[in-house]
């Protein structure tokens, strides 16, 4: 791991071995929900990204303090090392780790690889739920460092600031408004943000799910234009698949100026007046 900027990922070998250690708290966040209690990493805690780590009326997340008690609450202190991991390639996972890190949490790793890795791999996997003392977790306030809003991306669509839409190239097209099965997360228009670049989050792994190296991550994204900005901002559907390329771009490769537009297209593709482009 020592080509990529931070040293923020672990191998499955490293976890097996630190499944015990009490510093360490795992935590399992999956797109599909009910995975985890049909089988999960030994001590792994279950968060539900819709029901724990979402506002119930406003789509937004949580507050710092809502934040803070939930974590609490399942007995993450803030003197733990947290160890993400889920499905998907771990979509919800790097989600996750960068809303820990919007709300100053730094002690934050990534599994190199996602569940299905690890079941594949014959690695031990339990039903049991554990249950840790309660313990404290202060947020700090929001980093928005990190973080855009529509309005910044808007004023992005004409300065220097890079776009990069992650999602598949028949969404950035316009061909479809969101992928079958996740109708409810569309908009009401299809396309793009103009000076958008499309980037698929998919080319950032292999096949199993681990990332690639870094130099072939700092290949791809150079030859599509995006390191060649000050600042990135990423986007997808509803910002989990552009959290996964703000840790890419952030995290493994060092660029320290990379926002996630958690709006994303379901916001952007239902604003009045805004620009939208189709085409490849």
């Amino acid at each position: 791991m020592s080509d990529y900027a931070k040293d923020v990922l672990v191998e499955a070998q490293w976890l097996e071995q630190h499944l015990n250690d009490e510093e360490i708290r795992i935590i399992e966040v999956d797109e599909n929900h009910t995975l985890y209690a049909a089988a999960h990493i030994p001590g792994a805690i279950g968060l539900d990204w819709q029901q724990d780590l979402q506002d119930p009326l406003r789509r937004d997340f949580l507050g710092p303090e809502d934040f803070g008690r939930l974590f609490g609450s399942r007995g993450v202190s803030g003197e733990h090392t947290i160890v993400l991991y889920g499905d998907r390639n771990n979509w919800f996972a790097a989600y996750t780790y960068w809303y820990l890190k919007y709300y100053g949490h730094e002690r934050v790793l990534l599994l190199n690889g996602p569940r299905e890795k690890w079941i594949a791999d014959g690695r031990p996997t339990s039903t049991a739920v554990p249950d840790y003392p309660a313990a404290e977790f202060a947020a700090q306030p929001g980093d928005d460092a990190i973080r855009a809003y529509r309005d910044e991306v808007l004023a992005a669509v004409d300065a220097p600031t890079r776009l990069v839409d992650v999602r598949s190239p028949a969404e950035f097209a316009g061909e479809i408004v969101s992928p079958s099965g996740y109708e409810h997360e569309g908009a009401q228009r299809a396309g793009h943000i103009p000076s958008a670049a499309s980037v698929p989050w998919t080319q950032a792994v292999q096949e199993d799910g681990t990332f690639k190296s870094a130099q072939e991550l700092r290949d791809l994204y150079t030859g599509k234009g995006v390191l060649n900005g000050e600042e990135i901002i990423a986007y997808c559907r509803i910002g989990e698949r552009s959290a996964h390329t703000w840790f890419v771009l952030h995290e493994l490769l060092g660029h320290e100026q990379v926002k996630n537009y958690d709006g994303s297209w379901t916001e952007w593709g239902s604003l009045v007046g805004v620009p939208v482009e189709t085409g490849a």
